[in-house]
């Protein structure tokens, strides 16, 4: 190091990050990371704060809900937070300081939290940080009190802003895109943890509304609480006693709540909560429980002489076998491991509910002795199955990583030996494994066709399953031996496994087949971000000698867009539109009719397009919201939008509208707005919810493109031809149609419709192919889903297919 350099580096150099800019700088520290899994702890830590609020017994409902604009809105009837200004931050109110201090927060102090899951003061102060911007409304002491953030820090002040009966917190927050690698939201995810906590909170409702596509909305209230939980896991399987079991206890400052159900499947489903979090890696109450479980079910065994044909006692896995268990605990002082909690590490904790576990199981078994010989019978039989499978492992175990001779015949085997550069494709069938083999780079891809469809593993005991050929098949190849607790990762031939099969039904199947073995028999392989879907193109689309792949419909249609805009030009007034600001203008009309249609179907019972003419009257002549506030310039914008309506949709007859009403908690007006068509009665409230949703913001911000477009007709000119179109409607139809001119457009079904060459430059060049990463973010939602699919009972499936039918993409018929 040089003098000079040496210099350089002072006291000047020592960067103190003030208030929330740690937060923005390093996201990944508070939230774990800023891909979808970061994305949505951000809702989950609001919706923690306002579940501690239920904990406590100061709320019973929450409103969770998605907007177009994918901002998100959580809502309670709790206390609302404390609006004075805070004793140390003079100036500030608590409010203020819960938003924007971290380790701020009514969580450290007992008396107004017994107990309190979230971030312990960091979390919604992190959200806040990580927004766009957010908003925060507090109901307290007969007021509502309002004030906004961007990016963490306050735009206005904690002000009062109408009047109120109610109590309670409402928080809207856009994620920042800045920040994250994406801020579109998966309703799954969120559903089944907002499902969970009602599950884990006897007497919670949670509604939660996506507003997104088709409005979607789900209540979930469950009286039953865990035992509910329990009945909901095994409601697609065969359960050896009808009733779970169930027992709760208290020691000091921590309580222990435990129900559990066995069936007659093969896996076992044991999930544990510490404060209503989530351990996902356990910790010390899931230990205690499932060494007293063990104890328990080997001495009633014992006792009463059920073990006589055995060698050896019952193991752990023995006993769990079928078993779907719930392990819920509350304390005061949780000590996590880790800032996300996945792991609860009280030691105190393991001995205390070891003993709980071994006096109510115990009472239990006794009291209930044919429940207590169908659980040990199971046990026995997964005692000797487990015997049978490791005679059958050992079989199909690869005795090393070299010897290739030991490969199946089928295997075409890539020459790196470096599981970290190397790939295997599963491919269905022969025909398609034929192409792939041929089109590959046999450097590092290898390839492995399957012949038909491989067993079902959900049916399957351990040892069938191992008998069957396709599955030894790809035991042998992958290297690493199966089974939960034997699955050895390091073992491991690639490091990716790419499941290549056909957009068709069949390949869905074989799909959802091989995903079931993964999933139920190597989840290590999913766990550590190995296993991929290869994507092939839907579409092919030919002119001439070239040709174009598109993976998707939204691909196909900006496609057949560029090509329509290179050859035609849209003429207004005298000007022109063309390139890239007619593509432009064409995807701002597209997205303005989607969102009118989504606000119009949610807003009105009759929904549909009439009642989306009146929502676009609103929002291109009104002055929304701000003639809210005073009920003459409000009706001021409904005779325009009676005008509007008369000139622009004349099959529309306008009836009037209700007096406004003074709305006392936003200090607005609304009204109903009433028309007519055909013998159909339309209404649409006008109010300070439909003006300030996402929906209607959203069209007021791209309804210039009306001024862009001018007035109807529009003409579309190309190099021999003029199109005309009535309405902007009619041009994006014709522009797409112009698109298609001259285009041969295949879809794909099969793999085997492309040579070697089209396959190794859609799907399997690592330069331009798509892969999709398989990953576990809900196991309580994959268990359920991977029951109704592949499980015994064919009503939760058929109900499935009905309630799912209308969000097919493509149907293979």
């Amino acid at each position: 190091m040089t003098t000079q350099e040496k210099s350089t580096y002072g006291a000047e150099a020592i960067k103190v990050l003030e208030g929330l800019t740690a937060v923005r700088k390093r996201p990944g520290m508070y939230i774990g990371d800023t891909s979808t899994r970061g994305l949505h702890h951000l809702v989950f830590e609001v919706v923690d704060n306002s579940v501690d609020e239920a904990i406590n017994a100061y709320c019973d409902k929450i409103d969770v809900s998605l907007h177009v604009d994918n901002s998100v809105t959580v809502e309670d009837n709790g206390r609302g937070i404390p609006v004075d200004e805070h004793y140390s931050e003079k100036g500030k109110s608590a409010v203020e300081v819960v938003m924007t201090m971290l380790h701020a927060g009514g969580k450290f102090d007992s008396a107004s939290y017994k107990v309190a899951g979230g971030l312990h003061g960091v979390g919604v102060s992190v959200v806040n940080a990580l927004s766009e911007y957010l908003e925060v409304e507090v109901r307290r002491d007969a007021k509502v009190y309002k004030q906004s953030y961007a990016r963490g820090k306050p735009i206005s002040k904690l002000e009062v802003v109408g009047k109120t009966k109610r109590s309670g917190t409402k928080i809207n927050f856009r994620a920042d895109a800045e920040i994250f690698e994406t801020t579109e939201f998966h309703y799954d995810m969120l559903a089944r943890r907002l499902r969970e906590l009602a599950f884990l909170n006897a007497g919670l409702k949670i509604v939660f509304t996506d507003e997104r596509d088709e409005f979607k909305q789900e209540e979930f209230f469950y009286k039953g609480g865990i035992v509910s939980f329990v009945e909901y896991l095994n409601s697609n399987k065969n359960v050896l006693h009808k009733k779970p079991i169930h027992f709760s206890a208290q020691r000091g400052d921590v309580e222990l709540e435990i129900a559990m159900q066995y069936n007659d499947g093969y896996g076992e489903q044991v999930y544990s909560y510490a404060n209503f979090i989530n351990t996902a890696e356990g910790g010390t109450h899931e230990s205690g429980f499932r060494s007293a479980l063990t104890r328990s079910i080997n001495a009633y065994a014992q006792q009463n002489n059920l073990l006589k044909n055995l060698k050896a006692n019952l193991t752990g896995d023995d006993v769990r076998e079928g078993l779907t268990a719930i392990i819920s605990v509350k304390i005061q002082e949780p000590q996590f491991e880790g800032q996300t909690k996945t792991k609860l590490g009280n030691s105190e904790v393991k001995g205390m509910v070891e003993a709980i576990v071994n006096e109510n199981l115990g009472t239990f078994l006794e009291e209930n002795p044919p429940v207590a010989r169908k659980i040990i019978g199971k046990s026995v039989d997964a005692a000797r199955a487990r015997e049978a499978a490791r005679k059958a492992r050992d079989l199909t175990r690869r005795k090393t990583a070299l010897e290739s001779s030991a490969m199946p015949g089928k295997l075409a085997d890539c020459q790196e030996r470096d599981p970290r550069y190397s790939e295997i494709y599963i491919v269905e069938g022969d025909s398609a494994g034929g192409s792939a083999k041929q089109g590959r780079d046999r450097r590092f891809q290898a390839i492995l066709p399957l012949r038909g469809k491989i067993l079902n593993v959900e049916k399957s005991r351990f040892d069938k399953m191992l008998q069957n050929n396709e599955i030894q098949a790809i035991i042998t190849a992958l290297g690493a031996v199966v089974g939960k607790d034997d699955f050895d990762i390091e073992k491991l031939r690639y490091h990716r496994v790419i499941i290549m099969t056909d957009a068709d039904v069949d390949g869905s199947h074989i799909r959802t087949l091989l995903l079931t073995l993964f999933y139920r028999k190597m989840r290590p392989l999913i766990e550590q971000g190995y296993l991929y879907i290869a994507q092939p193109p839907l579409y092919r689309v030919k002119k001439g000698k070239k040709e174009h792949y598109i993976k998707d419909e939204a691909g196909l249609q900006d496609y057949l867009l560029q090509l329509a805009t290179d050859n035609i030009r849209l003429e207004i007034n005298g000007k022109s539109i063309s390139g890239n600001n007619l593509i432009d203008l064409i995807k701002r009309i597209i997205r303005y009719q989607d969102i009118l249609l989504k606000a119009a179907r949610r807003r009105s019972r009759s929904g549909g397009e009439r009642t989306a003419r009146i929502m676009d009257a609103l929002a291109r002549t009104s002055e929304l919201p701000d003639s809210l506030e005073n009920p003459s310039l409000l009706e001021r914008d409904l005779k325009r939008v009676v005008e509007f309506l008369q000139s622009e949709a004349p099959d529309i007859k306008p009836v009037g509208w209700d007096s406004p009403v003074l709305d006392e908690e936003t200090n607005t007006y609304k009204t109903t707005f009433m028309a007519a068509d055909n013998g159909t009665s339309l209404e649409v409230e006008v109010g300070l919810e439909l003006a300030r949703s996402a929906e209607f913001e959203e069209l007021r911000r791209i309804k210039n493109l009306y001024d862009e477009a001018g007035t109807p007709p529009y003409v579309l000119v190309g190099q021999n031809d003029r199109l005309e179109a009535n309405n902007l409607y009619e041009l994006v139809e014709t522009a797409l149609e112009q698109g298609k001119k001259g285009q041969e457009i295949q879809r794909y079904k099969g793999l085997g419709e492309m040579n070697p060459l089209q396959l190794w430059e859609t799907t399997m060049n690592p330069e331009s192919r798509t892969l999709r990463q398989v990953r576990i973010e809900d196991a309580i939602a994959s268990d359920h889903l991977f029951d109704i699919l592949m499980g015994d009972n064919v009503e939760p499936r058929r109900d499935f297919i009905r309630q799912n039918a209308l969000n097919v993409n493509n149907l293979d018929i």
